[in-house]
């Protein structure tokens, strides 16, 4: 089963803001994008497209699915 990943620390890196701005940006609190960045959490199809506005970029330029390998890693 595919795991979904991101790269949303480095965008919002890139836009120069902390866990804590980015979450006021989105509507979230800082814990939910520090869990979205560590993988811990998938975000709902709205906030996903929330945070790919927020960053000025297209939600699979943030998200994406990778298949697992065969030993479950």
């Amino acid at each position: 089963m595919p795991i979904l990943k991101n790269h949303l620390k480095e965008k919002r890196a890139a836009l120069g803001v902390n866990q804590q701005e980015m979450g006021a940006m989105c509507g979230v609190s800082r814990q939910t994008i520090s869990l979205i960045e560590r993988g811990d959490y998938s975000p709902s199809v709205t906030l996903a497209l929330t945070i790919a506005k927020v960053c000025g970029v297209s939600v699979d330029e943030i998200f994406y699915l990778q298949e697992e390998s065969e030993n479950g890693k």
